[in-house]
């Protein structure tokens, strides 16, 4: 693995004013992937845009971690209905074209 891939948690922690312990637990709930290198800790940059918006929900909304979770969870099944409403649609589409 390359370190290009990834930002350290210390230096993504003093950029956005942070704690590590904050990163620590939103990795402990499953929200986040943390990457451990040589004894050190990163943040893979493909999570970089999800770890952000987490971080808005905590300071700006004041969400505790708990609600963070249920609401990505959600978040994360409102895409999946949205998907399947999609294909629902595809569907009907198609057998209203062949009547």
């Amino acid at each position: 693995m390359e370190t290009q891939e990834f930002i350290p948690i210390d230096v993504f922690c003093i950029q956005h004013g942070v704690e590590i312990a904050f990163i620590s637990s939103l990795h402990e709930f499953g929200l986040i992937e943390v990457v451990r290198i040589n004894e050190a800790e990163y943040i893979p940059v493909s999570q970089l845009g999800e770890t952000e918006k987490l971080l808005r929900l905590h300071d700006e909304l004041e969400v505790n971690l708990e609600g963070i979770d249920v609401i990505t969870h959600l978040l994360h099944r409102v895409k999946e209905m949205q998907s399947e409403i999609q294909l629902l649609k595809n569907r009907l589409r198609f057998y209203e074209a062949t009547e």
